[in-house]
């Protein structure tokens, strides 16, 4: 594939990894003073420079997850203000966006939430990425994922029994975003549903088992249907770019 893509965000954690599968891809990572997504002739002049056909925007505010609570400005400003330019552009100069959103837009008790189900957002972040999302399908030609991923290793010492999420690695949404990058509308992306610590101990035998405290009131089933991520991968891992 030719296609010029441009990766807002290119210095995140997620685009380290990325960068390790798009040796034989026409990927620019662009870092945060060459594209500043609260600028938007910043964003206009990236354009002019790269001429992509694709943006994948990656940048915004996620870690650590308490900030959203303190500093609802900056969250406001870098995951809802920040995209809605993003999406400005791309309409502007008719380029596909690749929206990076997560599985914390779902309200998390019942679970299995599939793409058609009603967002309720738990937490602050989910409701800054949520409003990024509104922006991003006034905008046709557009992909939003809502993503449920980690690093690896697991980062903490201790894990979760007792509540259910999609966790994938940074390196396998890596491996796929590829297969996806063609399509359009809204997609759950992680992995099997389990447990935190169910998916933490296959790959660190001596994580700690922990439960949930009560007054953190984190929702107990945070799992997506992934059966429309698996029918696109199963239909196009036989392709390559």
């Amino acid at each position: 594939m030719n296609k010029a893509i441009l990766v807002t965000g290119g210095e995140s954690r997620f685009c380290k990894k990325l960068k390790n599968y798009s040796k034989n891809l026409n990927f620019y990572f662009a870092t945060k003073s060459e594209c500043n997504i609260l600028n938007l002739k910043s964003l206009q002049k990236i354009i002019k420079k790269i001429k992509p056909k694709i943006i994948i925007h990656c940048a915004g505010l996620s870690r650590p997850m308490n900030i959203h609570e303190k500093n609802i400005q900056k969250s406001i400003d870098l995951n809802i203000i920040g995209t809605s330019n993003v999406v400005k552009i791309c309409e502007k100069y008719k380029i596909k966006l690749i929206y990076f959103s997560t599985g914390y837009v779902y309200e998390g008790k019942k679970g299995n939430y599939s793409e058609t189900d009603p967002v309720k957002p738990f937490n602050n972040y989910g409701l800054s990425k949520l409003g990024g999302e509104c922006a991003v399908a006034m905008y046709k030609n557009s992909l939003i994922l809502r993503i449920t991923m980690t690093e690896k290793p697991f980062p903490y010492k201790k894990a979760f029994s007792d509540l259910r999420t999609n966790f994938i690695f940074q390196e396998e949404i890596a491996k796929i975003l590829p297969l996806l990058i063609n399509e359009k509308g809204i997609i759950n992306v992680g992995g099997k549903s389990r447990s935190v610590y169910t998916f933490a101990k296959k790959y660190n035998p001596e994580i700690i088992k922990a439960r949930v405290n009560k007054k953190v009131r984190l929702p107990l089933n945070q799992t997506m249907n992934i059966s429309k991520l698996n029918q696109i991968i199963s239909k196009r891992k036989k392709f390559s770019w």
